[in-house]
């Protein structure tokens, strides 16, 4: 996918990547609530594919600065298409939730159709900051953890 978004980009938001990136971290309930109030602004959708699957978790290994792969991570994924525009959105989050990703497929649409984009993009922001937060507070955690040790 693109991270040229028609629409969002113009109202200030991140790039595409970034906003599947936090439709995939947003919170469960939020997510599909506001995927609710935006499903009847689309219009008829055409769902391509509802599923579960098993995809590669690739890695970096900072040592050597090499890619690999860690295993295999299930995930659920949704793809649909506006019918009376040429417009897809998509959704993929680990686990089995196909209701998740389906929220996060409707949302992408709506985002790529430039619907609702005020309330769009104040959505995307506070799920953003709300991830923010939690990093924080978790890199925050582990650093308390660390240890130091020198070798002779």
């Amino acid at each position: 996918m693109s991270d040229e978004m028609t629409g969002v980009i113009s109202a200030g938001m991140p790039p595409h990547a970034h906003l599947l990136n936090t439709l995939a971290r947003a919170d469960d309930g939020l997510l599909k609530g506001f995927a609710e109030g935006v499903l009847p602004l689309l219009g008829e959708i055409e769902v391509v594919q509802s599923r579960t699957g098993l995809v590669m978790l690739p890695l970096r290994d900072t040592v050597a600065s090499t890619d690999f792969h860690l295993g295999e991570v299930l995930v659920a994924e949704a793809h649909i298409r506006l019918k009376d525009r040429p417009i897809e959105g998509y959704g993929m989050v680990i686990g089995r939730d196909l209701e998740r990703a389906m929220a996060m497929a409707v949302i992408d649409a709506a985002a790529m159709a430039g619907t609702d984009e005020e309330r769009l993009g104040h959505f995307i922001a506070t799920q953003a900051t709300r991830i923010r937060a939690a990093d924080e507070e978790r890199l925050r955690a582990v650093e308390a953890t660390r240890v130091e040790m020198e070798t002779f």
